[in-house]
């Protein structure tokens, strides 16, 4: 079945929605090096480079209809200006009403289903009001309309991440439905107010045990930041279901290089065990800022992963500044191909552009394994009726 992906980025929703059995027929991302990923990883799509709101929807009609009937409109407007995280958050940042320009394109290519993403921030942008007009918009174009918030490690991602997901499916009478929980993962959340929107987990004992870092990322070779071409051949290793699944249909480790390390951060990554963070490091070794922060605060900066754990959330920069991103027993940060890993893209996906662009790529992106969940959700509804 046909989609469209707008805001496309590198392609994690795509992948995930091909693995569920979606062919990409169009895709639009305005952000040139990531846009050549997307390309590089989807050669049989046609690719539109540009800012979404100087493309003509009669257009990106026209590309589409030349390829038959669209089962799917997908994409993730711009989220930063959601986030709780954001400096600041207001309906003056330009970002927060691009999702009317994806619901443009909606409007004319006028699929069977629609799917946005988004971070949980946007379900309280506004005091509601931004999750009030994506229904009035989709409801007025015919679509029943439903929202969750998911969480990755649901799906076998190895990961604390959770998404806002918004799914509309033409003429349903039915109720929209959502992937259920597969692996028996859980996770704090870091929003308050919509957590009755998260899905629970009925009886852990029928569901796989969750993905943690070590099946992720244990098998590829130790390497040393800042050196290295980033190529590897695969090593032998002890095979779990989750490598399996990265390795298939790649015959070569790609990306799996790092930035180096100033030495200092290697003399306070010294002093982090497993699971550690800023407060093992001493204190007169510790960044002026942390020296006068409350324990309880920041508490993944300086972190290092835990193997027998999830990830924290993996973000544009892998910076020890920014969270857990050590490497968990190699001192050093993790790896652009570790970041994929850790975001459930399999090896096969290749990432264009220089290193700091390549993380970038991996920490906006939807992970794969979550799209393929929900992609196949869609498709039981839409094969429904």
């Amino acid at each position: 079945m046909n989609f469209v992906d707008l805001f496309a980025g590198a392609g994690g929703l795509s992948c995930g929605l091909e693995m569920s059995g979606f062919r990409p027929v169009l895709a639009n991302e305005m952000v040139d090096v990531f846009a050549e990923t997307y390309k590089l990883n989807h050669p049989g799509c046609n690719v539109i480079t540009g800012d979404i709101r100087k493309i003509d929807e009669t257009r990106i009609n026209e590309l589409v209809k030349a390829e038959g009937d669209v089962g799917l409109v997908a994409g993730g407007p711009p989220c930063q200006g959601f986030s709780i995280n954001a400096p600041s958050r207001s309906m003056e940042d330009d970002r927060n009403h691009l999702f009317k320009e994806f619901l443009r394109i909606v409007s004319k290519v006028n699929p069977k289903a629609v799917l946005i993403e988004n971070v949980p921030g946007i379900i309280s942008m506004a005091s509601g009001e931004i999750v009030s007009q994506i229904y009035a918009m989709l409801e007025s174009m015919g679509y029943a309309v439903a929202h969750k918030i998911l969480f990755a490690g649901h799906y076998g991602v190895p990961q604390m991440r959770f998404r806002t997901v918004f799914i509309g499916v033409k003429n349903r009478s039915g109720e929209i439905v959502f992937p259920e929980p597969e692996y028996n993962s859980s996770s704090c959340a870091n929003f308050t107010g919509s957590r009755d929107l998260c899905l629970d987990i009925d009886n852990p004992d029928s569901l796989k045990k969750e993905t943690n870092i070590w099946d992720a990322i244990g098998d590829l070779p130790p390497i040393v930041g800042g050196g290295g071409n980033g190529t590897f051949e695969y090593p032998a290793c002890d095979m779990t279901e989750y490598r399996s699944y990265s390795r298939s249909g790649s015959d070569m480790i790609t990306s799996h290089y790092c930035n180096r390390l100033s030495e200092i951060n290697i003399k306070r990554l010294g002093h982090i065990p497993p699971g550690g963070s800023w407060r093992d490091i001493p204190f007169d070794l510790l960044p002026e800022g942390l020296k006068r922060a409350r324990r309880s605060d920041h508490t993944r900066r300086y972190g290092r992963l835990h193997p027998d754990r999830l990830g924290t959330t993996i973000m544009t920069k892998c910076d020890p500044h920014w969270g857990t991103f050590f490497h968990p027993c190699q001192n050093r940060a993790i790896s652009v191909r570790e970041a994929a890993r850790i975001q459930s893209f399999p090896d096969r996906y290749q990432f264009t552009g220089n290193k700091t662009q390549q993380y970038e790529q991996v920490g906006n992106a939807v992970p794969p394994l979550m799209a393929q969940a929900v992609g196949k959700s869609i498709l039981e509804m839409l094969k429904d009726g």
